[in-house]
């Protein structure tokens, strides 16, 4: 099984791919949210750098037409509430641009929130994640030690009890009358 050691703590297995797995979606949220933002400066800097197209020439045509010909007022007048439509009609075009920036300017605070968040969150649980890799190990190895003391108790016994049988072994093989034969 793969095992990676990263300041002290190791990542095994599914940890290690949940580790990875939450990195790169945290990355691919990040690069998104850096991508909204770069889109979000570039219309910002095409809204500021609008200007206004300049009418005084309008103004001056139709102080003209006025002092020239008064018998075509109604006329004059037509053109200009056309004239006076189409700037509302750019005005109110200015204001959804602007409301639209403003809109992506709330969604992108709103994104990086959740971003901060769920950052915080795979935080928090790699930290308990590696505190509960640390008790499990110490359990392990107090119950790794314990076997051994228990399995080196037994060998002694049977070291000893091998040593009792022997001894007794002996001592009936000596003790036995033709074995003093020759």
């Amino acid at each position: 099984m793969a095992e990676v050691n990263i300041g002290g703590i190791t990542f095994k297995g599914g940890k290690m791919l949940a580790v990875i797995l939450a990195l790169s979606s945290t990355v691919g949220v990040l690069y998104g949210g850096f991508e909204m933002f770069k889109k979000f400066q570039d219309m910002s800097a095409q809204i500021e750098s609008y200007v206004a197209p300049d009418l005084s020439e309008f103004d001056k045509t139709i102080a003209l037409t006025k002092e020239e010909m008064k018998s075509k007022t109604d006329l004059l007048q037509t053109e200009i509430e056309m004239l006076m439509g189409e700037m509302e009609m750019m005005m109110s075009e200015i204001r959804l641009v602007s409301d639209v920036a403003n809109e992506l300017k709330n969604d992108l605070r709103q994104d990086v929130r959740r971003v901060e968040k769920i950052v915080n969150d795979v935080e928090q649980q790699v930290k308990e994640d590696a505190r509960d890799s640390s008790k499990d190990l110490k359990i392990t190895i107090d119950t790794i030690e314990q076997e051994m003391k228990k399995l080196e108790s037994d060998i002694k016994e049977s070291m000893k009890e091998l040593q009792e049988s022997m001894d007794k072994q002996i001592q009936k093989t000596l003790s036995n009358p033709l074995s003093q034969m020759k």
